[in-house]
């Protein structure tokens, strides 16, 4: 189980929620909601503590997006290798979706190369519509 340690009802509770949401990114005011919906008494420190775990395991990603605002997490299991791309997030229906593609490279190379900047792309989140809602619009 993702999280080490103990199993606890709370905790596998917590992974369903966010494994159920891989493709959106939740707060932990989401979660405390889930809980609450499921007669889950845990607190909200239980939840961070729970949350800080699964990210330095390396299943989750926190963002923060503006300094003071909440911040949102999604689960991403083992394998994705979050650092080497940017995530884009539809502003309409908050699906998250991994940039796992060739151009990653080009715009790593060429940020470097022509910037001097080194990308750190492990919670960078480029902002827009996906295709589904850009068609609705």
């Amino acid at each position: 189980m993702a999280g080490g340690g103990y199993a606890t009802a709370s905790r596998k509770k917590i992974l369903e929620f966010l494994i159920n949401r891989k493709n959106q990114t939740v707060t932990v005011t989401d979660i405390d909601v889930f809980l609450k919906s499921q007669d889950s008494g845990v607190n909200l420190t239980t939840i961070y503590r729970y949350l800080d775990k699964l990210e330095q395991e390396g299943v989750l990603i926190r963002y923060v997006t503006e300094k003071g605002s909440q911040a949102l997490f999604q689960y991403v299991g083992q394998g994705h290798h979050c650092d080497e791309h940017l995530h884009l997030k539809c502003v309409s229906c908050g699906t998250v979706t991994h940039m796992e593609c060739s151009f990653m490279d080009e715009i790593t190379r060429h940020v470097l190369e022509h910037h001097g900047f080194k990308l750190q792309c492990r919670s960078s989140v480029l902002h827009g519509l996906c295709e589904g809602c850009r068609t609705e619009k």
